[in-house]
């Protein structure tokens, strides 16, 4: 049973929440206070973080920034108040994923589920690619540039491995959001740039991500 915890300071949601969840073989843990999360991430092990942005003390921006510090925990932000620069801070920080309150809890379950299943490595023989420089193992989802271990968000290794499947191909920014969930492309074209520059700065000092201006983005380093 995978382990979820609930950061979110409305006592009302967890208790039916926990209990849908059970349904889908999830097991719901919550806390109602930002650095109580904290310490529950720091002393036992989930497999997703759903955190909500207004928190007491500090937003959940704050708790995502501090969770990222240590941690590439899958996180799923919640927002009422459903701004686009939210969305996008909640980006840069390294989230996963948003979802607006009010929301259908199966849509939770669902964003949830897809998540991690793209978490879990394949049952297939070892696939190993090498880029000359960077490695990438797609059993084990572990990137590696110059030797050293790079930790990666979902998303990014999913653009990651977007681009590297079709070394040379140009993506563009609607091609790339397709395949990252399909979000809405106007609502999330600015998104597209962030996570292709949070993407570059953990492949440093390779430079493998070509920018294609008015096209898209496109893996330039061929396979050795």
């Amino acid at each position: 049973m995978k382990k979820i915890l609930l950061i979110d300071d409305d006592e009302r949601l967890a208790p039916p929440l926990a209990e849908y969840f059970l349904r889908y073989d999830l097991e719901l843990h919550n806390a109602t206070h930002p650095q109580q999360g904290l310490e529950q991430v720091a002393t036992d092990v989930f497999d997703l973080v759903i955190l909500d942005i207004m928190l007491p003390d500090m937003d959940g921006f704050e708790v995502c920034r501090a969770l990222r510090k240590d941690s590439e925990i899958p996180i799923i932000m919640l927002t009422a108040r459903g701004e686009v620069m939210d969305r996008i801070v909640g980006l840069e920080l390294g989230a996963d994923d948003y979802l607006p309150k009010p929301f259908e809890p199966r849509e939770l379950v669902a964003r949830i589920q897809n998540i991690l299943k793209r978490r879990q490595p394949t049952t297939k023989a070892t696939r190993a690619l090498d880029f000359g420089g960077l490695q990438v193992d797609l059993d084990s989802r572990q990137v590696s540039v110059n030797g050293a271990t790079v930790g990666l968000t979902s998303k990014e290794y999913q653009l990651l491995t977007l681009l590297i499947e079709q070394p040379g191909r140009v993506f563009s920014r609607d091609d790339i959001l397709n395949h990252l969930r399909g979000m809405d492309a106007d609502l999330y074209s600015r998104a597209v740039d962030i996570a292709i520059s949070r993407l570059r700065h953990k492949l440093k000092p390779l430079d493998c991500i070509k920018t294609h201006w008015g096209a898209g983005y496109s893996f330039a380093r061929p396979a050795t």
